[in-house]
Order: C-alpha cells, then sequence, then structure tokens
C-alpha cells in the first residue's frame, strides 16, 4: 500500500466515524435529521470506498518524473494504469507497462516492452530487430548509441567500447538452466527500453524484467518481481490528454 492509498483510508474511516458520531446527537434533537445525515454522508462514504478498492486492485495515477519516456511521456505528465489486464494476459509487444524493475530503488519504473520470451533480438546500428524483422518505432525520441544482443544466455551490449555482457551480479539475467536457447529471451522475462533511449536506465543496463516469480540474478535476486500494470491513458496536463496505444 503507498502513502497515497493510506491516506484515502484514513479519510474514509474518518468520515465513517464523523457520520457515526452525527447520528447520536440528532437522534435525541429529531428523528428526521438521522436521515437527513444520512442521505448526505452516506454517497461520500460509498464513493470514498469505491475509490479506495478502484486504487487498489483496478487503476491507479502515476506522475513521470524523468526524460526517459520522451517523447511519449513528458516529465510531470500524470497517467491512469490498468492494474487489472494483466491478471489475463501477460505485456503485448509495444505497451507501455509500469513495474518494479530489478535494481534497488523505492519507486516502479515505467519503459516500453520490446522483446518477449522466446523471440530473438537485436539492436545493430540504432535498429531493433525482432526475429530479424526491423521494428518500426516511430515513437522514439532518436536511434540508441549503443548495440545490444541476446547471445550465448546472456544480454550483451556494445557502447562504443566493445562488446561486454551484462554481468549477473549487477543485471537480471537468469542462469543458464533457465534459458530454453542460448539465443533467444528466457520464459518470462521481457527486454524493456525507455522511448528516449539515450537517456533511458532500462534492460540495456540491468537485464530483463519478470511477469512474475522473483529475481533471478541482480542486486533484487529473489525479491518479488511483475508488472503493476499498464499505462493507458494521458489525463494531466490537460493539453497533453491521449490514449497511449
Amino acid at each position: 500500500m503507498t502513502p497515497y492509498d493510506l491516506l484515502g483510508l484514513v479519510a474514509i474511516i474518518l468520515v465513517s466515524r464523523i457520520a457515526l458520531s452525527i447520528r447520536p446527537v440528532t437522534a435525541a434533537s429529531n428523528g428526521r435529521s438521522i436521515a437527513i445525515a444520512r442521505e448526505y454522508l452516506d454517497p461520500f462514504i460509498y464513493a470514498g470506498i469505491a475509490a479506495w478498492l478502484l486504487i487498489t486492485f483496478v487503476a491507479r495515477t502515476y506522475y513521470i518524473p524523468s526524460a526517459s519516456m520522451v517523447p511519449t511521456l513528458e516529465v510531470h505528465d500524470v497517467l491512469l494504469v490498468d492494474k487489472f489486464e494483466y491478471r489475463f494476459h501477460t505485456p503485448s509487444e509495444g505497451d507501455i507497462v509500469v513495474f518494479p524493475p530489478p535494481i534497488p530503488t523505492p519507486d516502479d519504473f515505467i519503459k516500453r516492452v520490446i522483446g518477449l520470451p522466446g523471440e530473438r533480438l537485436h539492436i545493430t546500428k540504432g535498429i531493433v530487430y525482432i526475429n530479424d524483422v526491423a521494428l518500426s518505432e516511430p515513437y522514439i525520441a532518436q536511434k540508441p548509441d549503443y548495440d545490444l544482443k541476446i547471445a550465448n544466455y546472456s544480454i550483451s551490449v556494445n557502447d562504443g567500447f566493445g562488446w561486454r555482457a551484462l554481468d549477473p551480479s549487477e543485471a537480471n539475467v537468469p542462469p543458464k538452466s533457465q534459458w530454453t536457447s542460448p539465443n533467444t529471451i528466457p520464459p518470462n522475462c521481457f527486454l524493456m527500453l525507455g522511448d528516449n533511449r539515450n537517456d533511458s536506465e532500462d534492460s540495456h543496463v540491468w537485464g530483463f524484467a519478470q511477469d512474475g516469480g522473483t529475481f533471478a540474478t541482480g542486486p533484487r535476486a529473489g525479491e518479488h518481481a511483475g508488472f503493476t500494470g499498464r499505462a493507458f491513458l494521458i489525463f494531466w496536463p490537460l493539453n497533453q490528454m491521449k490514449i497511449l496505444k
């Protein structure tokens, strides 16, 4: 539960207590006052409970603090995130997803799903290839200034200083036993990238995100992994309001 969820719950409890405290006083003076108090207060109580349930289980808001998803998401944008959808299926390519990253941080990250389990993936000269087919990406700020490949049971990156495999002590890269092929993304693993490729801490730094279980390696190995939800709407500021496809 986040501080915002807790604040909402406290507000609900306080309103409920106020409603209950009014009833004995009004009952002593006029029985009709009870009905009037309940008529005005009950809708607030029910609305508060409904809002808390929606925030906890269905959808909630998220604030964008960084430029890693520019130009799709700007700093200070506020999003609605569907927390319910991924109870029924895993993320799809292109989804903009909120999730706990495999590195120490109190905050969820938001990135775009680029590679799915079982796919071959490499980035060459700024172009992402999925199963050897170039991916059309009109949403990115600029092409990445690094190359990347899934090979030899690892993620390897070349940022101009030669190829290096991500260190499992610093990134979530499952051990060989959890891969089905040395050159395809392992089961339950997803490659996530920011749209602002050259200003984004994402899978080319910390490895794979996962749709469940616990992180296999890295500084959060053994901790719970999963996806919080899919961002589907920018609703603030008003001039940025749009559905995210």
